[in-house]
């Protein structure tokens, strides 16, 4: 970073940052929408936590099980940009972090991605996210991101462990096992997923 970005950045407060974030995730939206994306779910109705991850409203309301993963992202990303950008404002490290998120969701919404989850995983329903998933699974990250700043490592570390073992656990599935899953599929992984 330069000397002139750096005081630039300085010179923002968090509100500045906040405002830039709030604009960035909308354009997100706005991509996704012209992506062809579902600005809610099909059903018409908008639900605030959907617990069956084996129904067409998984990924299309505001919260589900896969929500913990996104707030997982925040404290990962938090930790990340500690380790190379300390010094850096704080404001500065989320836009980094919501641009990353974005772009995730962006990119886990085309064709290509969204065929691999069906090919590769027991998603074999999956249809994308709709715009208010994708948004609230940002603003997910963004919230596991402020907590990373605040709590101490130890908490934060506990509860990413909490949170795989516990999805895991009732879905079967995890950030740690989606990854796996999306990367090098296991058939032994597949089959327990699958519950056989």
């Amino acid at each position: 970073m330069s000397a002139t970005e750096s005081a630039i950045a300085k010179r923002l407060k968090l509100r500045h940052y906040l405002l830039i974030g709030a604009a960035l995730i909308a354009v997100a939206a706005m991509i996704l929408l012209w992506m062809g994306r579902n600005p809610i779910c099909t059903c018409g109705t908008i639900k605030l936590w959907v617990a069956e991850t084996n129904s067409s409203d998984n990924s299309q309301h505001i919260a589900d099980w896969y929500t913990l993963s996104h707030i997982i992202h925040g404290f990962l990303f938090y930790g990340m940009l500690w380790l190379v950008g300390r010094r850096w404002p704080l404001g500065l490290r989320l836009l980094i972090a919501i641009v990353v998120e974005a772009a995730w969701e962006i990119f886990e919404n085309t064709d290509m991605v969204i065929n691999r989850y069906r090919e590769a995983t027991i998603a074999l329903g999956y249809v994308g996210d709709s715009v208010l998933n994708s948004v609230s699974d940002i603003l997910f990250m963004v919230l596991g991101f402020f907590f990373a700043a605040r709590a101490p490592l130890w908490l934060t570390i506990a509860l990413a462990i909490f949170f795989e073992l516990l999805a895991g656990w009732v879905i079967r599935d995890n950030l740690t096992l989606n990854i796996i899953m999306l990367l090098y599929p296991l058939d032994a992984i597949k089959g327990w997923q699958s519950g056989l």
